[in-house]
């Protein structure tokens, strides 16, 4: 818990600080004095220790800790392929609500990447990373390939994209008892995008 404590305390910059509590099997417990603090938080996630996702919820104490489920993330994934004439949030919207549901920013500033769209996305950690989406567009109904790319992503397991775990505790890893190569990867690094820098544009 120390080393939990005083990887997030600097990043997490709490007002008052926070206190942590072990409640076993990878479960902990922060407490904060600020409401303010909490909702910051929750809006910067994803959180990783040690490159590992932090899955997190919000306590209030009306439950038992064990009815706390976490069963979820936000991600921020970046939308790349959208044609020019529908570089729109709405359109982003329409295509990301593929992956779960949209928190779509309002600020030009954070969702125009020039060449993408961003969106802030919950991720159900139940099932597998989706790597794109096929859409149509047009008329003519032309089918375009929309590659995802998210943004400060965590180990993920390459073997079937799951985010709860790497590689090594893979059971297409295990089973095969170390037979398995690189090219079986069906998931890679492509996945991670490059830090968000807000485009300029120039208008003439």
């Amino acid at each position: 818990m120390e080393v939990i404590a005083e990887t997030f305390n600097p990043l997490w910059r709490a007002k008052n600080g926070f206190k942590i509590q072990s409640f076993g099997d990878h479960k902990f417990l922060f407490i904060f004095d600020s409401n303010e603090d909490v909702d910051r938080i929750l809006e910067g996630e994803p959180w990783t220790f040690d490159k590992h996702l932090v899955v997190m919820n919000r306590y209030e104490n009306e439950s038992t800790l064990q009815d706390v489920k976490f069963e979820k993330t936000k991600l921020w994934v970046q939308l790349h392929g959208i044609l020019i004439k529908y570089m729109t949030i709405e359109a982003a919207k329409k295509i990301g609500s593929v992956l779960g549901e949209v928190f779509a920013p309002t600020n030009p500033k954070l969702f125009d990447g020039g060449h993408f769209i961003r969106i802030q996305v919950s991720i159900d950690l139940s099932l597998l990373l989706c790597r794109g989406r096929l859409v149509s567009v047009g008329e003519e109904g032309k089918q375009v390939w929309i590659s995802f790319k998210y943004e400060r992503l965590p180990n993920i397991c390459y073997w079937c994209g799951w985010l709860t775990y790497d590689g090594r505790d893979c059971d297409l890893w295990i089973e095969s008892k170390g037979t398995l190569k690189p090219e079986h990867r069906e998931f890679g690094p492509y996945l991670t995008a490059p830090p968000f820098v807000a485009a300029r544009r120039n208008v003439v």
